[in-house]
C-alpha cells in the first residue's frame, strides 16, 4: 500500500510531468527537466562569509531587468544565504523605487548614483549589471578587478573591443562570471533540447539556421527635451558622445528602454534578440568560442540618417557563412514558412515567417525552437530519445541564476561564462559592421579581425572611441 508521503511524490512527479509536456516537450525530456529541477534544489551557494552580499547596478526602472533577476534570488530556496547590500543607478527615481522593493523585503540597502562606489565596498561579493549596453564592459571590469564575481546582462557588450577586453579581464581574475543568456538554461529546456537534437545529428547537417529576431522600431525625430530631475544624464551617457536629451513619450526617446535603437547605445535587435538566437545558432553549430567566417548583408532597409531619431535598419537579413558552409541568418520577421510541423503530442501546426526563434533547415529534417514552441517536420525527431547524448554540459541547468550561484560555490565556469557571453556578442557586432558598412566581409575567428576585401571598413568599426575620462583599460 502507498503511504500518504509517496502519493504526495508520486502526484507531485505527474503534476510537473504534465505541465512539461503541456508546454512542448516530449514526455522522455520531460522527466530529465524535472529530475535536474529536484537536483538543482538540493543545492546551496556559500559565499565568503557563509552567505552571499549583493550589489545590483542598473536597478529600478518599470522595465528592469536587474528586478526580475532579483525576484529569482528572492524566490529561490536558499533566499537566507543571499543578502542584498547596495543597489545602483544614475536616475535617482530608479534607484529610489528599488531601494523601496528591496525595503520591503527586508534588506536595508546603501543606494548609489556612481558605480564606483558600490564596487569600492568590501562586503559586497556579488555585482549585477543591468544597465544600458553601452556601460556593461567598463562596469563589469571594474567591478572583476575589485574582487567581485559578476553577473551581467545580454547584450554583453557595445563593440568588438570591449567583449575582447572583458574575456580577457575575468579569465585574468578568475572570478565567476555569467551572462544573462538565459535561453540556454531555461525555458523548460526548450532550446537545449534543439541543441541536443541538431549536435546529435538527428536532423542531418544544418544547412541554413534562421534566426528571427524581428525588425527595429522606428521613430522619425523625436523632439529634445528637459532633462528629468533626478537623472545625471552626463553620467548616463558616460562614454559615448555628449547629445541633447531626447523625449516626446516613454515610445520616443534615446533614453531608458528605447535606446536600444540608436546604434550610438546599441545595436538595434541584432545585439537585442541577437545576443539569444545567435548564441542559441553557436551552440548548435559547436561554435563557441569561434564564429562563421563570411558575413554579408542580403537586403536591408534605409535607417534613419538623423541623429535625433532611431537610427538603426528597421529590416534587414544578414548571413553568416561558417566554415562547416552552414548559412545563419538573422533576420527580421520574414523567415521561411513551413506549412507542416509537428510539436511532441503530434499536433500539426503550420510555422509561419514571423514566427520569433530559431528554424534549422537540414539535411533530414526541419526544427523550430522558441520560448513557447518546440516543432518538427516529423513527430518522431522530438518524441523518440536520444541514443547517444552530446553532453553539451556535464549538469542540466534549468535555472540560469542558479547555475550562477552553484559556480560561486564550485568556482566552475557557468553555463554562459566569458568565452561563450563574448563569442555570442561578437557575432551580433560582426552583423551590425555589416549593416553599417554594407560589405560583404571576411572574419578571422582567431584572430578576431578582418582579413581580405573590406577588412580596412570592417576593423576600423571594431572598436569606439570613448569620451574622456572613460577608457577601456584590460
Amino acid at each position: 500500500m502507498l503511504q500518504r508521503g509517496q502519493l504526495s511524490r508520486r502526484g507531485f512527479l505527474e503534476g510537473s510531468l504534465a505541465t512539461l509536456t503541456a508546454a512542448g516537450l516530449p514526455l522522455w525530456y520531460a522527466r530529465e527537466v524535472h529530475a535536474a529541477e529536484q537536483a538543482a534544489r538540493a543545492v546551496k551557494a556559500v559565499g565568503i562569509n557563509g552567505k552571499l552580499n549583493f550589489g545590483w547596478v542598473g536597478i529600478g526602472s518599470p522595465s528592469s531587468r536587474a528586478l526580475q533577476i532579483y525576484g529569482r534570488a528572492k524566490a529561490k530556496g536558499n533566499v537566507e544565504r543571499i543578502a542584498h547590500v547596495a543597489v545602483c543607478d544614475v536616475d535617482r527615481r530608479h534607484v529610489l523605487r528599488a531601494q523601496e522593493v528591496l525595503k520591503k523585503d527586508g534588506y536595508d540597502v546603501e543606494a548609489y548614483s556612481d558605480f564606483r562606489k558600490l564596487t569600492d565596498r568590501k562586503d559586497v561579493d556579488v555585482v549585477v549589471v543591468a544597465t544600458p549596453d553601452h556601460w556593461h564592459a567598463l562596469i563589469a571590469i571594474d567591478a572583476l578587478r575589485k574582487g567581485k564575481d559578476v553577473y551581467c546582462e545580454k547584450p554583453l557588450t557595445l563593440t568588438i573591443e570591449e567583449a575582447i577586453a572583458l574575456k580577457k579581464v575575468a579569465d585574468e581574475t578568475g572570478r565567476i562570471f555569467q551572462t544573462g543568456n538565459q535561453q540556454r538554461s531555461e525555458y523548460n529546456g526548450m532550446f537545449r533540447l534543439a541543441t541536443e537534437l541538431v549536435r546529435s545529428g538527428r536532423i542531418g547537417q544544418p544547412k541554413v539556421i534562421e534566426c528571427r529576431i524581428g525588425a527595429n522600431p522606428q521613430s522619425g525625430p523625436i523632439k529634445e527635451a528637459p532633462i528629468p530631475e533626478g537623472l545625471d544624464w552626463d553620467f548616463w551617457l558616460g562614454p559615448t558622445r555628449k547629445v541633447p536629451y531626447l523625449y516626446e513619450n516613454p515610445n520616443k526617446t534615446n533614453c531608458h528602454y528605447q535606446f536600444r535603437w540608436f546604434y550610438e547605445y546599441s545595436g538595434g535587435k541584432m545585439t537585442d534578440w541577437g545576443a539569444h538566437h545567435l548564441d542559441i545558432a553557436q551552440w548548435m553549430l559547436n561554435a563557441d568560442g569561434s564564429g562563421p567566417r563570411e558575413i554579408e548583408v542580403l537586403e536591408a532597409a534605409e535607417p534613419y540618417k538623423g541623429t535625433d531619431g532611431f537610427n538603426c535598419h528597421p529590416t534587414f537579413k544578414v548571413q553568416y557563412t561558417y566554415p562547416n558552409g552552414t548559412k545563419v541568418i538573422a533576420m527580421d520577421g520574414r523567415g521561411t514558412e513551413v506549412a507542416k510541423m509537428f510539436d511532441a503530442q503530434g499536433k500539426e501546426q503550420k510555422l509561419g515567417g514571423s514566427d520569433n526563434g530559431v528554424l534549422v533547415l537540414a539535411e533530414n529534417g526541419t526544427l523550430f525552437v522558441g520560448r513557447n514552441k518546440l516543432l518538427a517536420s516529423e513527430q518522431a525527431i522530438l518524441t523518440e530519445p536520444l541514443k547517444n547524448d552530446p553532453m553539451l554540459y556535464p549538469t542540466r541547468h534549468t535555472d540560469h541564476l542558479g547555475n550562477f550561484l552553484d559556480c560561486i560555490k564550485s568556482r566552475e565556469k557557468p553555463i554562459c561564462n566569458q568565452q561563450i557571453g563574448a563569442g555570442s556578442v561578437i557575432v551580433c557586432h560582426l552583423g551590425v559592421i555589416a549593416l553599417l558598412t554594407g560589405k560583404k566581409l571576411t572574419w578571422d575567428a582567431k584572430a578576431n579581425r578582418f582579413i581580405g576585401e573590406n577588412a580596412e571598413a570592417g576593423n576600423a568599426m571594431i572598436a569606439r572611441e570613448m569620451r574622456a575620462p572613460w577608457k577601456l583599460e584590460a
